[in-house]
């Protein structure tokens, strides 16, 4: 009777055994060399937008204004969908993406170690500051079109600044940028007023092309027939070292904020009469926001 028992429990171990080994090396199988999702998923994910889905709709706040009305809780609680990709303690090993830990303020594409990134990320440069996050966040493949991310993206820009500012509470705590005077829902603004626009540093980047047959905007680039244009938001007007400004341009003081850079891609010569650029200008009210969300995102 014993030998009958010990047999029974010695093929029922035996096929436990077996079990386990199975489970691990399939696991083993289907996660080998997968570092991202596949490009297209079994079922949609919960909250997350399709491109070409996001409607018109009131337009959103500035990033800023979204950023000091923020919730780190409620940004905790929408990062939930993304660890099944991402860890976020500090520490944490890199999975199918990388560790999130401390990214406010590090090097694009550069920030977990021993992470494969996609050069199209990698080759993006600049830091991952407030608007570069949100621009990522909001659309990933148009932020890098050969992102290995197949999430995409948050179409709610609360959601997006909720995020921002989780991710900025792990180890960054960067500060947070001033919001913005925007005009209250169904003002008529004063005739000659600007209304405030939400520009897309994303799309800021594709209107900026034309403008890098004469300036450089990678940070330590090399000035050209323009000035190196790398954290010129914020700088003093004519202030970066190395370049010959032009004295109409030299006296005009104060600082490349959002007024004065709209009024300068606007029209320049109107800006500065005696200014050595030549181009006309932007007369899209949208463009010139959205390089100017560019320009702020390049510091």
């Amino acid at each position: 009777m014993d030998d009958r028992f010990n047999t029974i429990a010695g093929w029922t171990l035996f096929g436990g055994i077996v079990a386990l080994g199975l489970s691990s090396l399939s696991a083993h199988y289907f996660l080998a060399d997968k570092e991202h999702r596949p490009e297209k998923m079994g079922y949609a994910i919960e909250g997350v937008v399709e491109e070409g889905a996001e409607g018109g709709g009131a337009a959103e706040l500035p990033l800023a204004n979204l950023l000091a009305a923020g919730d780190v809780a409620k940004g905790e609680a929408v990062f939930a969908k993304c660890k099944a990709c991402h860890t976020a303690e500090q520490g944490g090993a890199n999975g199918i993406g990388p560790n999130l830990y401390g990214i406010v303020g590090k090097p694009v594409g550069k920030h977990a170690a021993g992470f494969a990134y996609s050069a199209d990320l990698a080759a993006k440069g600049g830091n991952w500051d407030f608007a570069t996050l949100d621009a990522w966040l909001k659309n990933p493949k148009a932020f890098a079109a050969g992102t290995k991310m197949s999430f995409a993206g948050l179409a709610k820009g609360e959601d997006r600044a909720n995020v921002i500012l989780y991710l900025n509470s792990l180890g960054s705590n960067l500060p947070l940028p001033a919001p913005e005077a925007v005009p209250a829902a169904g003002a008529v603004p004063a005739e000659g007023a600007a209304v405030a626009l939400v520009g897309d540093a994303a799309k800021g980047e594709a209107v900026f092309a034309k403008c890098k047959a004469c300036h450089t905007i990678d940070q330590g680039g090399a000035n050209g027939i323009g000035p190196n244009l790398f954290g010129t938001a914020g700088a003093p007007v004519a202030g970066h070292a190395g370049f010959a400004f032009s004295d109409a341009l030299k006296s005009k003081g104060g600082t490349w904020d959002d007024a004065t850079l709209d009024a300068w891609l606007k029209n320049p010569k109107a800006f500065a009469a005696g200014t050595k650029m030549t181009f006309a200008g932007i007369a899209d009210d949208q463009q010139r926001a959205d390089v100017i969300a560019y320009l702020k995102s390049k510091k």
